[in-house]
């Protein structure tokens, strides 16, 4: 069941903190996903999981940005799949643990937007 004191606004997504999923959490249905990336501009379902790629000019731009990703994986205790190369940097989130998407992969996507 999914939490009804959840918003699908960015601005509080970008206040919340990940918090580890309790027992018997459901993953998110396709209906809950659809509303809450409407809030998050370039990011795709795909395959169970939520998915954006980034562009930058050049490396130089690419390594600070994967590293900020880095950090707030790291700060939020959830951390995504990360692909980087010369210009670009892909980002997949999903939550291992119950099998599909949760609030927290959102949280962390509509936070790592707030990084540009």
């Amino acid at each position: 069941m999914s939490d009804p004191n959840f918003s699908r606004q960015e601005p509080e997504l970008t206040s919340k903190k990940c918090v580890p999923c309790a027992a018997g959490t459901k993953p998110k249905t396709e209906a809950e996903i659809g509303k809450l990336l409407k809030d998050l501009p370039g990011w795709q379902y795909e395959k169970g999981e939520i998915v954006k790629t980034f562009t930058f000019k050049n490396y130089s731009e690419v390594v600070p940005f994967v590293n900020a990703v880095a950090w707030i994986a790291n700060r939020e205790n959830h951390h995504p799949e990360i692909e980087f190369g010369y210009k670009t940097c892909r980002v997949r989130y999903s939550t291992h643990a119950i099998g599909g998407l949760s609030d927290n992969d959102f949280i962390c996507a509509a936070k790592i937007d707030r990084l540009l």
